[in-house]
């Protein structure tokens, strides 16, 4: 079981194993999708020991309470940084904790069923992260990750995830409708992004509890990639109990 990477930093206990899943994949049933809008850290891979260190060393430097840092996995790291430090540390901090992570990939590895789900035709498949450019470059290259023929990061949008604006960027540049979008998610934060986006969303109990996911109104929830299959033809992707 992975190591939560919602960043308690002094909590790294790991999930209990999530029963009873999936949950809600009947209200997928019979819907088809022009595109499946895919998170990345938590979702695609784990990254989570490498956010700990990474977070936790930054913290250590600028003498931030590591518990401040619960709870925000999922919201790219200037977003973080404004909220711990004052306006006169956030560029520079935040160049810190982006080449902290950068430096540290060891142990990162892709999740059960991704590789799978990112076989979908070109067109069909994006990623939008909450990592910066450098960092999902990184990530991707440590783990040999297929890339999609559209990546969003955080230094393509003014605003992160809760914001949707990662979502509706990445139809965009698919060029479809986001409300044709499934989104797969971890975190409530990137949930709530694609809520706001209008794509329906499906969750991986990854890092987060089965009932803060619920509690984030997503559509599902399963355990991995593995639960499910995602078959496409000529009208689109379709989701299917694995």
């Amino acid at each position: 079981m992975l190591i939560p990477s919602s960043l308690p930093a002094v909590d790294t206990e790991p999930l209990p194993v999530p029963e009873g899943l999936p949950l809600g994949l009947d209200t997928l049933a019979g819907r088809t999708f022009d595109a499946v809008l895919f998170d990345m850290d938590g979702t695609l891979i784990d990254s989570g020991p490498a956010v700990v260190r990474s977070w936790m060393r930054w913290a250590s430097e600028e003498g931030v309470d590591p518990a401040l840092l619960a709870g925000k996995h999922g919201i790219p790291s200037a977003q973080i940084v404004a909220m711990l430090l004052p306006e006169s540390r956030w560029a520079e901090a935040t160049r810190r904790i982006d080449d902290i992570e950068v430096a540290d990939t060891d142990g990162i590895v892709v999740l059960p069923g991704a590789r799978e789900a990112l076989s979908l035709p070109v067109g069909r498949a994006a990623i939008a992260t909450s990592c910066t450019r450098p960092l999902a470059d990184a990530r991707i290259g440590a783990t040999g990750l297929p890339v999609p023929s559209v990546v969003v990061t955080a230094s393509d949008v003014e605003r992160g995830k809760p914001d949707p604006a990662p979502y509706l960027l990445a139809a965009q540049r698919l060029g479809v409708d986001p409300s044709r979008c499934l989104v797969v998610e971890d975190a409530p934060a990137g949930i709530t992004a694609g809520r706001a986006a209008g794509c329906a969303t499906i969750a991986v109990a990854t890092t987060h509890r089965v009932e803060q996911l619920q509690e984030a109104r997503t559509d599902a929830v399963v355990v991995d990639l593995s639960q499910v299959r995602l078959v496409a033809d000529d009208d689109g992707v379709r989701v299917l109990p694995s």
